[in-house]
């Protein structure tokens, strides 16, 4: 119960601040949108799609995954800001649960990526998109668990490196390979069988093949499943992982 109260606490403080200047929810969505509108409409005969929204089908599950990836990936920024106004320090004297700083401060994240892939998914309905809303919902659980562990990741690599002209090298080193190798653009079936196997390593393009059966309406795809398992089991790594970084860091 403490942990669940501390975490609610957290959270409410964390997403107070983010209502206060809630450009920045925009700000997140505005290129995945550019995507959604200017990248788009090239993918149907490049893809030799039967129609627009075979097309979308195809697309907007990667963009959705793309929007949870970075958008986790870099919050470790605000954390190194907090540390350097002593947020952090304060929180030593105080009896919240480490587990709860760290698990406030995400769910924040996961709420403000989920209204961003909401407003992508509304836009992308607009181009004939159609989705089963049991299936949305399930995609948007995969979206929220890959916004869990990757903005916890982030906090943690930020409580270690403390500075913002490592982490953005770091992360960017990270997310570039992750992005390429995971077909969230265009699918790896049109992929070197080389370059199919390396992507099999990589977490993300499950989650990717996963979200998109979803959309498509196969639930009952292997990849879903498996897709979520693989997410679930790196979330909770990487909670438990971040989770030590504040404990070190708040004693």
């Amino acid at each position: 119960m403490k942990l669940a109260r501390d975490t609610w606490l957290i959270f409410q403080r964390q997403f107070h601040l983010l209502l206060r200047n809630p450009v920045w929810v925009f700000v997140g969505v505005f290129q995945p949108v550019m995507y959604l509108l200017l990248f788009a409409p090239l993918l149907k005969p490049a893809l030799n799609a039967p129609t627009q929204a075979e097309a979308y089908k195809i697309f907007v599950p990667g963009l959705l995954v793309l929007l949870a990836i970075f958008g986790g990936l870099f919050q470790g920024f605000g954390l190194i800001a907090e540390l350097r106004a002593g947020v952090i320090e304060r929180s030593r004297v105080t009896p919240v649960s480490r587990l709860a700083l760290l698990l406030g401060r995400s769910l924040r994240d996961v709420v403000s990526l989920m209204v961003q892939a909401v407003i992508i998914t509304l836009l992308a309905l607009l181009f004939d998109l159609r989705v089963f809303i049991g299936d949305l919902l399930l995609a948007y659980l995969m979206l929220a668990l890959i916004a869990l562990m990757t903005s916890a990741v982030s906090y943690g690599v930020a409580l270690k490196v403390k500075s913002e002209d490592a982490l953005a090298p770091l992360m960017n080193t990270v997310a570039q390979p992750v992005l390429l190798l995971s077909g969230i653009l265009l699918p790896l079936a049109f992929a070197p069988g080389w370059l199919q196997g390396v992507a099999k390593w990589n977490p993300f393009s499950w989650a990717v093949d996963g979200t998109r059966a979803l959309f498509n309406g196969d639930i009952g795809n292997d990849r879903v499943w498996q897709g979520l398992t693989i997410i679930a089991i790196l979330a909770t790594a990487g909670v438990y992982w971040a989770a030590r970084q504040f404990a070190r860091s708040v004693r």
